[in-house]
């Protein structure tokens, strides 16, 4: 009897070792539904100030510590495409927060000097401390102008930047993730990274769709709101001159009288067929919803359009809108700012 009770004992001390570890495992993939929109998963700073580039192998690793699984093509290439450009970097460097702020006091000075240098020959001043203070409240006004104006642009959508991460958006969004470059000065210091931020674009679809339906019945006036604040958002690329996508659209094919005439004969097929490869031709592509999408369609692309910016606007706290929670607008999805990505996109566009 007691060698049946040890036997006993010892098979349920070995069940109880072979439960207990499994217990905990449905809690280790729970990280992910506790993000909530516009929650910040992950930061990556730029890793030189005079060449920005951010490390996407580091990137890969802690968003899959996080619980998000993206393959290859969904993060890396598309956002390699965008940043990894010799122009587009050399863009960030001297359109970053910190060229900015190196740019105030050199063009105090610059300012300075040739207001003076003007007022002086032209006024004649006994005392030089009037003619200074003039000067040097001329320059302060100038250069607050023009680091405003600056500033303000920083505000808007960046097409050098924002629009070429459109395509980056648009296969993140299906990990519920969006991305932004995002820079501030930081105690004198660059302060350029690479955002992810959680966002669920679901319920902002259904709002701005929703918008859209209502305000159906005035079509063309939301049409012509689109193009009064989207006319400038005007995309200008180099494409093969025999693309059948231009060809049709953007390209006019040539009359008879312009075409080779021995684009047939075999002495001149290598070199022909050589410059029909280098042919380039110049495109336009504008970023406006067309007027013959439906609406869902149309909300889509707007989100789209505006997700960059609005992420740069989020993470770097410049959102505008009431800050304290019961004045906040309805039907709001973001739960870290005053104002979530479609009611940016209904008070900048749709208002």
């Amino acid at each position: 009897m007691m060698e049946d009770k040890n036997r006993h004992v010892m098979e349920e001390t070995e069940v109880d070792i072979q439960i207990r570890p499994s217990r905990p495992q449905p809690q280790a993939n729970n990280n992910r539904p506790n993000w909530s929109n516009g929650q910040c998963v992950l930061s990556v700073p730029s890793c030189s100030a005079l060449n920005p580039s951010f490390d996407l192998s580091l990137c890969r690793a802690k968003l899959e510590d996080d619980g998000f699984q993206i393959p290859f093509r969904d993060m890396e290439a598309p956002l390699k495409t965008a940043l990894d450009v010799p122009s587009v970097r050399r863009y960030m460097v001297f359109n970053s927060a910190l060229f900015n702020f190196i740019l105030a006091p050199v063009l105090y000075v610059v300012v300075w000097c040739a207001v003076f240098s003007t007022l002086h020959l032209y006024i004649t001043v006994t005392d030089y401390w009037v003619l200074c203070l003039t000067v040097s409240l001329v320059s302060i006004f100038l250069t607050t102008a023009v680091i405003f104006i600056l500033h303000h642009s920083n505000k808007e959508l960046n097409m050098n930047l924002d629009v070429r991460l459109i395509q980056v958006n648009e296969r993140m969004v299906k990990h519920k993730l969006l991305v932004a470059v995002a820079d501030w000065v930081q105690n004198c210091n660059g302060n350029m990274q690479l955002y992810f931020v959680h966002w669920d674009m679901s319920r902002c679809l259904r709002a701005l769709t929703e918008t859209l339906e209502e305000r159906s019945f005035v079509a063309n006036d939301i049409q012509k709101k689109l193009k009064k604040k989207m006319s400038h958002l005007v995309l200008v690329t180099e494409v093969k001159a025999d693309d059948p996508e231009v060809v049709g659209t953007d390209v006019e094919q040539g009359p008879d009288e312009q075409r080779p005439l021995l684009s047939n004969e075999e002495t001149s097929s290598g070199t022909s067929t050589s410059r029909r490869e280098d042919a380039r031709v110049t495109t336009n592509y504008s970023l406006i919803p067309d007027a013959s999408l439906p609406a869902q369609a149309k909300a889509h692309q707007l989100l789209m359009t505006y997700s960059a910016a609005y992420v740069k606007l989020l993470v770097s706290e410049q959102l505008s809108g009431p800050s304290h929670h019961r004045l906040r607008p309805q039907r709001n999805h973001c739960t870290t700012a005053p104002l979530c990505l479609c009611q940016y996109i209904k008070r900048k566009i749709l208002r």
